[in-house]
């Protein structure tokens, strides 16, 4: 099989597996009420990256969801997620000293897919304004697989060079901060071993299930997200599966 047609059959089969978004997006806005109950915040600011190819829309729900739990939620406002660059970066790490500096405090960072990457790396130039990053099925580990998605991501961006290969290595070294990976075996997009990280005294991995495309609005991603921002600031600890946890998160 040649292997443009067998990277064409993994999309179509990727696609169809990810059709079970609906159910999420469902069961987000079945539950939004019940959604109000989860750990409420001290009103820190929070910041979502949208994932690749995706804006600010596609985060409104969580948005939605961690302002009614008491944090200032903010969208990036710097349109679709699609070039990876040095003007692009500049903008993110000027956004989060800006956002930081205008509430006087540090700065949660939610990434969803390429937006988990992006909240890591200006974490690591800028980790006096973030408190902690929290990234949702993002290809954190630094290896380049060619799949759909980096084919999609190379149609975009080119080819990398020898100088993006060398910056992708790094990309498994997390940031001097607390720093949540949530992702899912069942993960269609991301192969879900791309998003595990190495453990450490501040690094941990939660394993949901979810699509990748439903992260963003999974009841129980939504859940793990508010546990670990309710956290008090320079108290982080590790997310607690003991109990009936066990049953939905590993």
């Amino acid at each position: 099989m040649r292997p443009n047609r067998a990277i064409n059959i993994r999309l179509m089969a990727a696609m169809l597996s990810e059709s079970r978004a609906i159910f999420e997006f469902n069961a987000f806005y079945s539950m939004r009420l019940l959604m109000r109950s989860f750990p409420k915040g001290d009103g820190h600011p929070v910041l979502f990256l949208p994932g690749f190819m995706a804006s600010d829309f596609s985060t409104r729900p969580m948005r939605g969801l961690f302002k009614d739990l008491g944090y200032t939620s903010s969208g990036w406002d710097l349109g679709r997620n699609l070039l990876v660059n040095e003007e692009r970066e500049a903008d993110m790490q000027a956004l989060l000293r800006e956002f930081s500096t205008s509430h006087e405090r540090k700065v949660s960072i939610i990434g969803w897919s390429l937006g988990g990457v992006f909240a890591r790396e200006i974490a690591k130039v800028h980790p006096e304004c973030v408190r902690q990053v929290i990234s949702l099925g993002s290809p954190i580990s630094g290896e380049i697989v060619q799949d759909p998605v980096h084919q999609a991501f190379k149609s975009v961006n080119g080819e990398p060079t020898d100088t993006d290969r060398a910056r992708y290595s790094s990309l498994g070294e997390a940031p001097p901060v607390p720093t949540t990976s949530i992702y899912s075996k069942t993960d269609a997009i991301v192969p879900w071993r791309r998003s595990v990280q190495k453990r450490g005294g501040q690094t941990e991995n939660i394993e949901v299930p979810a699509s990748h495309l439903g992260l963003g609005v999974n009841p129980l991603v939504m859940y793990a997200i508010a546990d670990r921002l309710a956290q008090p600031e320079d108290e982080w600890k590790p997310f607690d599966i003991r109990g009936a946890k066990r049953l939905f998160f590993r």
